[in-house]
């Protein structure tokens, strides 16, 4: 939501959290103002709150929604660094494929072929690597990124 801009900036601005990510200016406000507006015009961003803070910590969505191939994706996910390395992204993720597994066969995501950090989270969630593909963000060239699948367990 539009009024979410100043909390959902004040963690973007962290250097650190881009700088293995394809558009790692991200943290500078011109370039973020994109990334928020294109979140809001997606229809399926979400900010991540800390239960127990009350704070926005970070954000994610869904997007591409394909039902002909019975896929979407999730994406554009970040969180505040003191929130890496614990159960956060992966219960986020949890949540979100549980739900999208409601309506879909496959959730693809896409990562930057030198992220290794988000590589390595999308490895401990269970995602395959399935090719790579070239994405452009923002204003910058296409990069290539390694696409991931999880497909919906049986019985769900």
């Amino acid at each position: 939501m539009p009024e979410d801009w100043d909390d959902l900036f004040a963690v973007a601005s962290d250097p650190l959290i881009w700088e293995q990510h394809p558009e790692s200016d991200r943290y500078k406000e011109d370039v973020f103002k994109i990334f928020f507006r294109e979140a809001l015009e997606s229809g399926g961003a979400f900010v991540i709150i800390d239960k127990k803070s009350q704070q926005i910590i970070g954000s994610t969505r869904f997007y591409g929604y394909d039902p002909e191939k019975s896929e979407i994706e999730i994406g554009w996910t970040f969180l505040a660094r003191k929130y890496w390395g614990g159960r956060y992204n992966r219960e986020m993720k949890r949540l979100m494929l549980t739900h999208a597994f409601k309506f879909v066969e496959r959730v693809v995501f896409f990562v930057g072929a030198k992220n290794f950090r988000s590589q390595k989270a999308m490895e401990k969630l269970g995602a395959i690597r399935n090719g790579m593909v070239k994405r452009t963000y923002g204003n910058h060239p296409s990069a290539l990124n390694v696409k991931y699948v999880i497909k919906k367990p049986h019985g769900m």
